[in-house]
């Protein structure tokens, strides 16, 4: 008898164990698909064409979230995705995106604060110096800064976390700084598995270092 009860424990933790696996899986290629489709969006469209996939894309959000509402992952590639569209939309309407990305965020960084490298801090610090102070937003220039270089802490050579510093660096109009990390993110490695991602980030930096430098001489 206690050899049956030994080998349904087994059987029972191994199903477990497999079923996690699966579960993991699942959220792994959900974000993927979700990272791949923002990139596409983001960087190959524009105008109304733009809208109309972000907002297609926001059903898979809302897909992704249903089953997967505990995974940190998920809920950052969700953030970045509403976020992206407020920046899009623009004007008043705007705030609900930034808001709901707002809090997906922060979720992200309650489960696992360094998930993805520490993206939702880059993610979230971003949205606090994009989004307007009160009393229409939220948006919070010290609060940005404390959470764009946690990232940096996190992930000091991303191309992101340099990247997005230094947008806010240039917003504040602290040229020369910005340009150091401009010149860092420009430098990051390239991720194989984010290719249009990188060609559009590397873009983005190559203009920014533009302007900067034309502030510098």
């Amino acid at each position: 008898m206690a050899k049956i009860v030994t080998v349904y424990v087994v059987l029972l933790v191994m199903v477990l164990l497999s079923n996690f696996a699966l579960a993991a899986n699942d959220s792994e290629i959900i974000v993927n698909q979700l990272q791949k489709r923002w990139a596409e969006v983001n960087y190959q469209l524009r105008g109304k064409p733009q809208r109309v996939a972000f907002k297609q894309l926001l059903g898979d959000v809302d897909v992704a979230l249903e089953q997967h509402a505990g995974d940190a992952p998920v809920l950052i590639w969700c953030g970045i995705i509403k976020s992206s569209y407020a920046g899009v939309k623009g004007g008043l309407g705007a705030l609900k995106y930034a808001r709901a990305s707002k809090a997906d965020l922060e979720k992200a960084i309650e489960l696992d604060a360094e998930a993805l490298n520490g993206s939702a801090y880059t993610s979230l610090g971003t949205l606090y110096f994009k989004v307007p102070g009160w009393p229409l937003g939220f948006g919070d220039n010290k609060k940005a800064e404390a959470l764009l270089t946690r990232a940096l802490e996190i992930n000091p050579d991303g191309i992101d976390p340099n990247y997005f510093y230094a947008e806010y660096l240039r917003q504040a109009g602290e040229y020369t700084k910005a340009e150091k990390y401009l010149l860092k993110a420009q430098l990051a490695q390239a991720r194989p598995d984010r290719p249009v991602a990188d060609q559009g980030r590397q873009k983005e930096i190559m203009l920014a270092l533009s302007e900067v430098q034309k502030k510098l001489r």
